[in-house]
């Protein structure tokens, strides 16, 4: 929670919550997360870009007060998520001077989030500049990266692009800058798919305009500043391309066993014929894990037993997350275990209708599985195994 240094007249004043152990009560924080927020020191004007949650607004001004900010003239919003915003109006009470700079959807999006008053807001829009004496800010519309309204400001005599969800990652560090180490790029691919995912064509145009820009740093409002860009850079246009690898998750719930041996003939045969296969117990598993996994996986199969005529409900909530993320696998397998019948195939089905994949026959066996059964899960297998060599992966 210190105050860092990015460089000369830019300073890293916001907050690593070290603690947090959920984020939009949904995804875990195995490593925590930070808010990042930005001032910067013009000879003539002082911004403050983006903020922190408000649960931690008393940490942003702490640090504030340790740079002995008497002034801010603006408050830079590129993102109106309170988690970026949420301090505004605090700052706006210790800093009554202060404009709020952002776009004109975001304006909207502050004026109903925080019911801050139309007249604190200075409206930019696509390459508009501001000058602070010796540091002009650029800004860049990058929408649905993951909201619609979200922008980037560029810092043109420093090269800094700061692009606060887009190209964020849930880690909390007591440095500034990333190492590039794999510990970096998986909390990254973390956060793309637990939140960029579903947006990914959309980011594909903003990688886009970010290379165009061509910035020396990369200051996101969660994680660290990468000082090479190419590394981040890189890695979203893996993520976001169409490419998959030969892996095939699945995701599955045994209430008596029946599934479970399902779902381990079809481990083993698809392993067998050359496939990397990575299984979620769901009643245990971490959901942000198997979002990861639907990053480049080809393949996915959902497992489930009967529930009322329905889904497990464990199944039906990382179905329906599934069909929110909306991964690129090509191709979707469902299959589970009844006692007397059931619509699940439909309910799964409709849940995933924003999955744009091929989908294969269903399999479903009545109570434990028979050797005819096993029979028919190799086959299964085999029909997944077949599409993967189609793909190229085999």
């Amino acid at each position: 929670m210190a105050v860092k240094k990015v460089v000369d007249g830019v300073y890293e004043v916001g907050v690593e919550h070290w603690d947090r152990k959920l984020f939009d009560e949904l995804i875990p924080l195995p490593e925590g997360t930070s808010y990042n927020s930005y001032i910067v020191f013009g000879k003539e004007k002082t911004a403050l870009i983006d903020t922190v949650d408000p649960e931690k607004t008393h940490v942003l001004l702490r640090n504030l007060r340790k740079l002995d900010v008497k002034k801010i003239d603006y408050v830079v919003a590129n993102h109106a998520e309170q988690d970026h915003s949420g301090s505004i109006p605090k700052i706006l009470e210790m800093y009554p001077g202060a404009k709020i700079v952002t776009n004109i959807k975001a304006k909207s999006f502050l004026m109903d989030l925080l019911h801050i008053d139309e007249d604190r807001f200075l409206v930019v829009k696509e390459g508009d500049e501001l000058k602070l004496g010796g540091k002009t800010l650029t800004f860049y519309m990058t929408p649905w990266v993951h909201w619609p309204e979200t922008m980037s400001t560029y810092l043109l005599e420093d090269g800094i692009l700061f692009t606060c969800d887009f190209f964020g990652a849930h880690i909390a560090s007591s440095g500034i800058f990333s190492d590039d180490s794999d510990i970096v790029y998986e909390a990254a691919k973390r956060y793309y798919a637990e939140i960029m995912m579903p947006f990914r064509v959309a980011i594909r145009k903003n990688i886009a305009k970010v290379k165009e820009i061509n910035p020396k740093m990369i200051a996101p409002s969660h994680g660290l500043v990468y000082k090479n860009p190419d590394f981040i850079i890189s890695a979203y246009e893996d993520w976001v391309s169409g490419d998959v690898r030969n892996v095939t998750v699945v995701a599955y719930v045994s209430m008596h066993g029946s599934t479970e041996v399902m779902v381990n003939h079809l481990y083993n045969h698809l392993v067998e014929s050359g496939i990397e296969v990575k299984v979620f117990n769901l009643t245990e598993a971490d959901i942000g894990e198997y979002a990861i996994s639907l990053v480049d996986a080809a393949s996915l199969v959902g497992a489930s037993p009967m529930v009322l005529g329905g889904l497990h409900p464990a199944a039906a909530f990382t179905v329906t997350l599934t069909g929110a993320l909306r991964p690129k696998v090509k191709v979707v397998g469902i299959m589970g275990s009844y006692g007397w019948g059931g619509m699940m195939v439909d309910q799964a089905k409709s849940l995933l209708k924003g999955v744009n994949a091929e989908f294969l026959e269903p399999l479903l066996v009545k109570g434990l599985p028979r050797d005819e059964d096993l029979e028919k899960i190799e086959k299964f297998a085999d029909t997944i195994v077949e599409k993967h060599r189609e793909l190229g992966l085999l």
